[in-house]
């Protein structure tokens, strides 16, 4: 069962340099998808699927630029799956919708690079229902299909406990820090390839 990693909601709503939706191009996209929502969650549900199919996952377009912040994101049209979340969060909190981060420990690849590193998604607050839920804006593709769901889950990727991948259950209100060190210590996607995020800052 998910869970929060504080109670003031406050920090689930807030804007800083990463989750930047103060940012007058994520204030409109927000407007304009705010406009053609009949409610709350129809946005949530809209912002969501903005993210997940119009914003490229990086590595599935082949671009090497790091994106981070939301206004990053947006402005370049691709981001990893952290950034993605960030953007995903910026355009909720813009609409005062709590939204935070969650992390799951899973496997690179199979084959090619078995290794544990985290992978990001978020978490979000539905108001009519009175619950939070997580989302998955990661990108689908052959193999994955994540989808907007109230009930039970449709996230990227399935966790296997028994290869040693784990779920993340908490609602963080702030990206990881440690996951953060790895956006300013690496300049392209190629170097944080290399050095992907094998440990969070918070626990």
């Amino acid at each position: 069962m998910i869970k929060l990693f504080t109670d003031n909601i406050e920090e689930y709503v807030k804007a800083d340099k990463i989750v930047d939706f103060g940012n007058e191009k994520i204030a409109q996209l927000a407007d304009s998808l705010y406009r053609e929502s009949a409610d709350e969650t129809e946005y949530i549900k809209k912002v969501y699927e903005f993210v997940r199919d119009q914003i490229s996952h990086s590595a599935d377009a082949g671009e090497d630029v790091l994106t981070c912040s939301a206004s990053e994101v947006l402005e370049t049209g691709h981001g990893i799956c952290f950034a993605k979340s960030h953007l995903l969060a910026a355009l909720l909190r813009c609409k005062y919708i709590p939204a935070g981060f969650c992390y799951q420990k899973l496997i690179l690849d199979d084959e090619t690079a078995p290794v544990l590193i985290y992978h990001g998604l978020n978490g979000v607050y539905v108001r009519e229902y009175e619950k939070w839920i997580r989302l998955d804006a990661r990108g689908n593709k052959e193999g994955v299909n994540a989808q907007f769901s109230l009930d039970e889950e449709k996230l990227a990727f399935p966790v296997r406990a028994e290869k040693g991948e784990e779920d993340g259950l908490v609602i963080f209100p702030d990206p990881d820090p440690k996951i953060l060190e790895k956006f300013k210590h690496n300049r392209t996607r190629t170097q944080l390839w290399d050095d992907l995020p094998t440990e969070l800052g918070r626990m």
